[in-house]
């Protein structure tokens, strides 16, 4: 039997690594981890992962896989991420780090 993946084949990924400081991080995680949830179903989301240093616990970052530029920029401007931004940033001590990286080699495993 043959699999078929239910990822577009015809576009290019995109990702987004979001890297958060904080001395909060359990409300943080919170914060995060909620905003991860509701937007994980958003059109064009790959996948996202919340993921916590494992050497700093004042590290905690996103990481974001997008079928294209245009699908990641209308997550940028969601409600979602205006809630995340607006519950979060009272919880970190510097601004967030956050990159767009061309995907070179990504792949979905699944």
């Amino acid at each position: 039997m043959t699999e078929v993946s239910s990822a577009p084949t015809d576009v290019e990924p995109v990702m987004v690594i979001m890297s958060f400081r904080t001395q909060q991080p359990a409300e943080l995680l919170d914060v995060l981890a909620s905003y991860v949830v509701a937007s994980r179903g958003q059109a064009g989301c790959r996948n996202m992962d919340l993921v916590a240093s494992a050497t700093n616990e004042d590290r905690i970052a996103i990481v974001q896989k997008w079928d294209s530029v245009e699908a990641q920029k209308a997550h940028f401007n969601s409600a979602e991420m205006v809630a995340m931004a607006g519950a979060g940033t009272p919880l970190l001590t510097e601004a967030p780090d956050i990159d767009l990286f061309d995907g070179v080699s990504m792949h979905d495993l699944a």
